[in-house]
């Protein structure tokens, strides 16, 4: 479990294929601190830690991840954001993310706004329930409110501490992101499709 507060971004340094895995040596400021089995965000995925090296770690992720997320995209030097689980005796200063990508997006729009930035995505119009107006929602993993939400897109906008410390920076205009709507949503979208009340 995480909150979409970003702890730093780190840099893939190798990719390797492995049948229909892909396995990636990612470099960042706290891979020294990580543990092997220990779950860590990255760019909004959960995966295991499975080596270390002084500054660098290894994960592993399976073609159910690679089919919905942008993580076959990463050659080396991309940039990820990182974040290790959330502690449960501290505040949760964003929203709760699992680590489990529900989509991608694809960004169809971006504004710097001289100390904002606003970007638009788009996302599968299957979706649509699960997206609403000033709800969270994390992109690459980082918590975000949407707003402007119509059927098929959303926009956020960007203070320049985020703008600095996570990937956003890097999105452009037909950039694809890893997206994971409100687990909430999701439980109350279920008890719907269900037929209760």
């Amino acid at each position: 479990m995480f909150t979409g507060i970003i702890e730093c971004i780190g840099k893939v340094v190798s990719v390797s294929k492995n049948g229909t895995n892909i396995s990636f040596w990612i470099e960042s400021p706290i891979s020294g601190e990580l543990k092997v089995d220990q779950s860590v965000s990255h760019n909004g995925v959960c995966l295991t830690v499975e080596s270390l090296r002084p500054n660098s770690h290894s994960v592993t992720a399976i073609e159910e991840t690679l089919n919905k997320t942008g993580l076959s995209s990463w050659i080396e030097g991309t940039g990820v954001n990182i974040e290790r689980c959330m502690v449960m005796n501290g505040r949760l200063d964003g929203h709760i993310v699992q680590g489990h990508a529900d989509c991608t997006a694809v960004c169809v729009e971006r504004k710097d706004l001289d100390g904002s930035w606003e970007y638009q995505f788009r996302f599968p119009a299957e979706f649509a329930q699960l997206v609403i107006e000033k709800g969270s929602v994390a992109v690459n993993g980082t918590s975000l409110t949407c707003f402007n939400v119509g059927r098929d897109v959303f926009s956020v906008a960007v203070i320049p501490y985020t703008y600095e410390h996570t990937n956003i920076h890097g999105v452009v205009v037909g950039s694809v992101v890893n997206i994971e709507f409100d687990i909430l949503g999701k439980y109350i979208q279920r008890r719907m499709d269900l037929g209760g009340g």
